[in-house]
């Protein structure tokens, strides 16, 4: 149980790394030294595989649903992926709220505060993830009739609503454990677990929506188990392996400085995801009234670029850790440079995919539907979005390095420009005859663009540097 720590309680600091076990902890990795590029690649990488390990699994249970999941399925599940994401955001903002402070904490060498933070994040999971679950579920029917879902998807997508965000509490347990690992440099114990997940929700997607028909329920109560065994697994694993989450009862003591601290770093960056994905849902309100075709186009499309995005994501984290160690150690000049040379990757990684969207993308599409209209659609829409990832790689990096030294304001900041950008590009391209439905992938497009510079510009001229004083 928990304790509360009398007021003016202060936590012990070590005045330099601990040279125990900590440090030479194989889950443990100091990023304060040694050659940048090498650990942002040995970093993102085993990152990166859990990431596609969970995408597969996502994509699992679209391809499932897509030959077995009935007509109106695909297009269900399509039109809760932003709902899901706006309901999952407060619980990942304060999972990476917990993480800035523990990677700052890490590199300033302050082992005991890194261990309350952790003590402490235990009561935010608990009480974010059931608050959120709880308003999902309730207010479910509401939020999908203002969005326009088309009436042949409403039940579907209903039933898969209730069932996936009804699991939040679930995903917030699972974003916490994960947060706190990757802060401390352990980003292997998350991809272990996913990679098991991934093989029990595909079994599972094939059993309950092939074999016994449950349908889109089916696949969201496959997703829903396969993160529960990611969360435990990760929970377990962690604490055998890593001293850091081996709490102690003053470790589990109440902190309300502790618990301010993250909320103030947490809540920016939940109400940046919660901002994002509003301006997504915004968008598929758009998307929604072109139709089944265009929706079912424009869901894969999403799908297909929730998987180019995976590479960014993980070089994004990594860069964020790498970022909160380093500021946490007054090293200014390792911040930036790894940030920079994070930039090279993601002009190189996105120039293939663009090559890749140009001559393949009507095939990428025909994997998951055979519906010829919506492949159709679907592969002049990679290709537009194509010629924008780079501006899409630009964000991740340098939102990433903005969040790990604790820039809170420019995450809420960032957050408005995606909305400013999905909704006005949105209202002004779709209303312009010769664009039509194309403004739903052109809106992205530009919007990638306008919130990536705008990152580079906040990187530039921001006061980030300040913190290396406070």
């Amino acid at each position: 149980m928990f304790n509360f720590a009398k007021k003016g309680d202060r936590v012990k600091i070590a005045d330099k790394h601990y040279e125990g076990f900590f440090m030479n902890n194989k889950y443990v990795t100091d990023m304060t030294k040694g050659n940048e590029l090498a650990l942002l690649i040995k970093f993102t990488i085993p990152m990166l595989l859990g990431n596609l390990f969970q995408q597969l699994y996502n994509l699992a249970d679209f391809l499932i649903i897509g030959r077995y999941g009935g007509q109106y399925g695909l297009a269900a599940v399509g039109t809760v992926g932003s709902l899901n994401f706006l309901f999952f955001s407060l619980c990942i903002g304060m999972a990476a709220g917990v993480g800035i402070m523990i990677s700052q904490h890490f590199g300033a060498g302050k082992e005991e505060l890194v261990k309350k933070t952790i003590g402490n994040s235990i009561i935010i999971t608990v009480v974010v993830g059931l608050a959120m679950s709880l308003i999902s579920v309730l207010f479910a029917k509401s939020i999908l009739a203002l969005l326009h879902v088309p009436p042949e998807c409403m039940s579907e997508a209903l039933t898969y609503m209730r069932i996936v965000c009804g699991g939040t509490f679930l995903v917030a347990g699972y974003n916490m454990i994960s947060s706190i690992l990757r802060a401390l440099g352990d980003s292997r114990t998350p991809l272990i677990f996913l990679g098991v997940a991934c093989f029990i929700n595909i079994v599972l997607d094939l059993l309950t929506v092939k074999v016994l028909g449950w349908g889109v329920a089916g696949a969201a109560i496959a997703t829903i188990f396969s993160q529960t065994v990611a969360m435990i697994g990760s929970i377990v694993m962690g604490i055998k392996t890593n001293a850091y989450l081996r709490l102690e009862a003053r470790h589990k003591e109440i902190d309300t400085d502790i618990i301010l601290k993250a909320t103030r770093l947490g809540i920016p960056l939940a109400l940046q995801n919660a901002l994002i994905a509003f301006s997504c849902v915004s968008l598929q309100r758009v998307v929604n009234s072109f139709g089944t075709d265009v929706l079912t186009a424009y869901t894969v499309c999403g799908r297909i670029e929730q998987l180019v995005q995976q590479p960014y994501g993980s070089l994004g984290t990594a860069v964020s850790t790498f970022a909160g160690q380093n500021i946490g150690a007054k090293k200014l000049d390792r911040v930036k440079s790894g940030c920079l040379k994070s930039v090279i990757l993601v002009a190189i990684f996105s120039a293939v995919m663009f090559v890749v969207m140009v001559f393949f993308g009507e095939n990428i599409i025909s994997i998951f539907t055979d519906q010829a209209k919506a492949i159709e659609i679907g592969g002049k829409g990679l290709r537009i979005t194509g010629m924008f990832y780079f501006f899409l790689g630009l964000i991740y990096v340098f939102r990433g390095m903005l969040n790990g030294v604790g820039d809170a304001a420019f995450a809420l900041i960032n957050g408005l420009t995606e909305v400013v950008g999905r909704i006005g590009f949105a209202t002004i391209l779709v209303a312009i005859p010769a664009i039509g439905m194309w403004g739903c992938w052109y809106t992205n497009a530009l919007t990638w663009a306008l919130a990536g510079m705008a990152c580079v510009l906040r990187y530039t001229f921001g006061n980030w540097r300040k913190m290396l004083s406070d």
